[in-house]
């Protein structure tokens, strides 16, 4: 049985952990407003621009002179893009990424596949290189707040793959933030771009004008990249708010664990107290009456 210094002792480190986990609950409650601000402030320079490549998808119908909307005839290197955080107690928010890339690498392969997999976060770059799989791109210190240059170097390199057929499609896997308590992972292939998502990005489309100069067609395909750049952005805007959701949600759980494992010991303490009280009073009465 615990004396009473054990209980005591163990009282002060629950108590101790929970002043953490506020304190993480807190910060990633700020991180997490402060994320969904951005989302919020990218989505109508998204819609614009998709409204823009719509418009510019009715001049140009021959879709084989643009080289990121080229459908390969033979699917033969595909590049899955782990998007993790660089922190962990954050749930499982990690682990169904670093799963899902593991599940779709191996189908992959079984279907005779080569499979090329980049990570962005340090958690998934960890784990994954643990595992002894080989990365073939990595980017670290991005998930607390993700900047648009970020997006454009791992754009550029994803395009600079498929243009050189070192790959012929490229997925992002990632958690999309839905609420604090709920993301959902995506699986979302961006190259080639195909002309009906792009199409699909609204569904109410503006009635606006646009004149261009130069021509339609030049600028099209001079916009397919920076569509690849907004899809990458997007996607770690919504991981880094999936990740401060998903940690808040964590530690708002561990510090209600915490709380109820504090009544438990103050219970067990009031016992043991009660008991050692009782024993003391037992062996007063047990010397009295061996006096008298």
């Amino acid at each position: 049985m615990a004396t009473l210094r054990d209980i005591r002792r163990r009282i002060t480190s629950v108590q101790s952990t929970r002043k953490i986990t506020k304190a993480m609950e807190m910060v990633a409650a700020a991180k997490l407003r402060r994320a969904q601000g951005r989302i919020e402030a990218l989505r109508p320079y998204a819609i614009d621009m998709v409204e823009m490549m719509m418009d510019l998808a009715t001049y140009s119908e021959e879709t084989g002179r643009y080289a990121l909307l080229r459908e390969r005839s033979e699917e033969r290197a595909v590049a899955l893009v782990a998007m993790s955080g660089d922190r962990g107690l954050a749930g499982s928010f990690n682990a169904n990424v670093i799963r899902r890339v593991l599940e779709e690498e191996r189908a992959l392969r079984e279907a005779g596949k080569d499979v090329r997999i980049l990570a962005v976060g340090k958690k998934g770059i960890g784990t994954l290189r643990f595992r002894r799989y080989t990365l073939d791109g990595t980017w670290e210190g991005l998930s607390d707040r993700p900047e648009y240059h970020h997006a454009q170097t791992i754009a550029k390199r994803l395009i600079e793959d498929f243009e050189t057929a070192r790959v012929d499609r490229v997925r992002l896997i990632y958690n999309h933030f839905i609420s604090p308590m709920e993301q959902k992972l995506m699986d979302v292939a961006i190259l080639p771009i195909r002309r009906e998502e792009v199409i699909s990005e609204t569904r109410e489309r503006r009635a606006v004008t646009y004149l261009y100069e130069p021509d339609p067609a030049t600028i099209f395909e001079r916009l397919l990249p920076a569509y690849v750049e907004i899809a990458v952005y997007r996607a770690l805007l919504e991981s880094s708010a999936s990740e401060q959701g998903a940690r808040m949600t964590a530690m708002r759980n561990a510090s209600e664990s915490a709380e109820e494992m504090l009544g438990d010991l103050t219970l067990a303490l009031n016992r043991a107290r009660q008991a050692a009280i009782t024993q003391e009073i037992l062996e007063v009465v047990a010397g009295a009456e061996a006096l008298g």
